[in-house]
């Protein structure tokens, strides 16, 4: 099981975050970016999952203030409306991604590769995070809906992106834009709705895949397991 820390952002910001120390073989450190309900159950489950398998993974609060409580039910929809103001006001994740830094650069002091995965909000957060983000060796993008909006980023790291082909939030319109934009980089569809991944959209198969093929991508990029 993981516990809350305190980041501290270049500027100075506390950022509260999820840490999950890993607990075989290391791999080497990885960064989860939640969607717009926060560092819910589910971020913290698979953090301490993706742990389990060598990783040690940070989960940042991205758009909470430090001591904010943890979210304790994965979705909270009678908050949705103030979440989604706090994920504009956020330009969709690029005001976080100080927060982002003070995860990556925790997780770099230990002198291993960095890796980071980010679902919905966080997804198209993790997309910003490849290209403007230092210290970062490959991202995984699941679901990002504004990724669109931010076509023109240029990702310094191999990054690949995962798309529901029946998701009512990401028109297929803007998928292709993307694909087109960036024809060197892998973009996925899969058979399923939006949040494929996430208890409240969860798809067996795609989840599987989508998983399996961003962490082949990790261990091409070098997170092979290690000294414990």
């Amino acid at each position: 099981m993981g516990e809350r820390i305190t980041l501290t952002t270049v500027d100075g910001e506390p950022v509260s975050a999820y840490h999950a120390p890993p607990g075989d073989a290391r791999r080497g450190g990885l960064v989860i970016l939640h969607a717009i309900w926060g560092v819910t159950p589910h971020i913290r489950a698979l953090s301490d999952s993706l742990a389990d398998q060598g990783y040690e993974v940070i989960a940042p609060s991205l758009l909470d203030a430090a001591g904010a409580p943890f979210p304790t039910a994965d979705l909270d929809p009678p908050n949705l409306d103030a979440r989604m103001t706090l994920g504009l006001a956020s330009g969709w994740g690029a005001a976080a991604l100080p927060r982002v830094q003070a995860a990556i650069d925790a997780l770099a002091e230990k002198g291993e590769k960095v890796f980071a995965m980010g679902f919905c909000f966080g997804g198209t957060t993790a997309w910003l995070a490849s290209a403007r983000c230092t210290g970062l060796t490959a991202v995984s993008c699941f679901y990002g809906g504004d990724i669109a909006s931010y076509v023109d980023e240029q990702p310094k790291v191999p990054t690949i992106l995962h798309f529901g082909r029946t998701d009512q939030m990401i028109p297929l319109a803007d998928v292709e834009k993307i694909s087109a934009a960036h024809p060197d980089l892998p973009v996925w569809l899969y058979d399923a709705g939006h949040a494929f991944v996430a208890p409240n959209g969860y798809h067996a198969d795609s989840a599987s895949l989508a998983m399996l093929r961003t962490l082949q991508l990790f261990q091409r990029s070098g997170g092979g397991r290690g000294e414990a």
